[in-house]
């Protein structure tokens, strides 16, 4: 059983919501109340499933997808408002979220043969109109959960896919690599949910690495901030620039790398980095032939993987997949050239 470190994973970085409260504007309150819940349950289930003995393997589902209706309450599984092959929902926000969560399983099925975020196709089950205006949206250990959004700076969370994707990717995490949430084997967790957040958009549009916009979150931003994301794999630190959310602190070499304490470390913020090495590679060897060498070195790596160990997890991925004939030949110089650029 790996050590699946416990993951407050949420779309929106504390020091964006820090940033909002000190120009005026506090999605906070909630957001913290929720965060700790969530964390509190987490750490039970973490508790729960070491216990359990790592030689039983789980049984395979058929990675069924539940949406709930909180009801602005503050209740997971409240009330069961659509399921695997039902009708459709009155609600757009049930059958939008429906869908992205069908496009991230199948993407995952189809690219990977890898059955929901275990492999062993765990259900998918999906809260949406979680608390009051709740700006966020987040992965627990075995549920997502979607707020509303206050509709001026953020929209509902539920409508963008590469949210989606981020959020179930974080479950894909847990339970290949079990990378621990603090620092940069943070970072490298928050990474691999932007990278595949932003591959899985690119499928759907039907587009290129050269045609991509590369944007984290974009589909989110309210009438306020229209225009604007909250990262770009393409150029961390140019995805926001606003009186409200400040600028986006993401560096994109390693001369910048955050070394506070503050968001477990930089998970959000020092992601910036591995995120602009999977641009470049992506450019050099097209997105699909960069997103199956990312995720054949998730499933090496060790739950403590730092940005150097990562660089070589990849290199040794790139040399295999390359003499297999799964990547160009010039994959692995490409890799190289692409750490190289930001300073690893």
């Amino acid at each position: 059983m790996k050590n699946h470190h416990r993951c407050n994973c949420q779309i929106i970085p504390p020091f964006v919501i820090d940033e909002l409260k000190k120009a005026g504007v506090d999605i906070s309150a909630q957001t913290k109340s929720i965060s700790k819940e969530f964390r509190d349950r987490r750490a039970d289930q973490l508790a729960f499933r070491s216990s359990e003995s790592s030689l039983i393997a789980p049984p395979v589902k058929n990675a069924d997808r539940f949406v709930y209706d909180s009801k602005m309450t503050q209740n997971q599984r409240l009330l069961l408002v659509r399921k695997e092959s039902g009708a459709a929902s009155a609600d757009p926000i049930v059958n939008t979220v429906y869908d992205n969560a069908g496009a991230v399983r199948s993407y995952y099925k189809t690219a990977f043969d890898y059955l929901s975020v275990d492999n062993h196709g765990a259900d998918l089950i999906l809260n949406v109109h979680y608390g009051k205006a709740y700006a966020n949206a987040f992965w627990d250990g075995d549920e997502m959960t979607f707020g509303d959004g206050d509709g001026k700076i953020f929209i509902n969370l539920a409508n963008a896919l590469d949210v989606t994707a981020h959020e179930l990717t974080h479950g894909v995490v847990q339970y290949t690599a079990g990378l621990n949430y603090q620092g940069q084997s943070g970072a490298l967790n928050e990474h691999y949910a932007d990278v595949f957040g932003s591959v899985i958009k690119q499928v759907a549009k039907k587009q290129t690495a050269a045609t991509a916009d590369w944007l984290i979150g974009d589909e989110i931003m309210g009438p306020t901030l229209k225009g604007q994301a909250l990262r770009s794999l393409k150029a961390p630190g140019t995805a926001y620039n606003n009186q409200l959310m400040g600028k986006d602190p993401q560096p994109a070499h390693m001369n910048n790398l955050y070394k506070g304490s503050g968001d477990n470390g930089g998970v959000h913020i020092n992601s910036g980095i591995p995120n602009k090495v999977f641009h470049l590679v992506a450019v050099g060897i097209e997105t699909d032939k960069a997103a199956l060498l990312w995720f054949e070195t998730l499933k090496t790596l060790k739950p403590t993987t730092n940005f150097k160990s990562f660089k070589t997890a990849v290199s040794t991925q790139a040399k295999k997949l390359a003499s297999a004939g799964k990547v160009p030949a010039a994959t692995e110089s490409i890799v190289k050239q692409s750490f190289q650029a930001v300073g690893l």
